[in-house]
């Protein structure tokens, strides 16, 4: 279930990027579902190696280089998902960035929110205290 509570957040997520970015294209929401599926499996299997095999550029540019490997990957989605349109790599920087911004923000509403315990001690007694946030 909860897999797909985030495919759908990310998607919404796409969506809305697509919305405030006028370089990038989305055709419907299956395309989006799609790319959504697709950069999730872009980002899981492909973008650890090339960041290992960059990582001495990446340490040489303080991190900046991470930027484009991540447009990189918004870029070869597109050339996967037939209805998602990226127009350049500048657009494709600046929608990996809105993406991870609205996934973070997203991301923390759908969030479960964790349980927290505190143990208190009352003189002799510890007593058990639930829900502390």
């Amino acid at each position: 279930m909860r897999f797909l509570v985030n495919w759908f957040v990310y998607a919404l997520a796409i969506g809305m990027a697509t919305f405030i970015l006028p370089g990038v294209r989305l055709d419907g929401v299956f395309a989006a579902l799609l790319t959504a599926i697709i950069l999730g499996f872009v980002n899981g299997f492909l973008r650890p190696v090339l960041f290992i095999f960059t990582l001495p550029l990446t340490i040489l540019t303080l991190g900046l280089f991470t930027f484009v490997l991540n447009a990189l990957m918004v870029l070869l989605a597109a050339a996967i998902v037939p209805g998602f349109h990226v127009f350049g790599f500048w657009w494709a920087v600046l929608f990996s960035l809105i993406l991870s911004i609205v996934v973070f923000f997203l991301g923390e509403i759908t969030e479960p929110r964790e349980r927290t315990v505190r143990y208190v001690r009352y003189g002799p007694d510890v007593r058990r205290e639930r829900d502390v946030n």
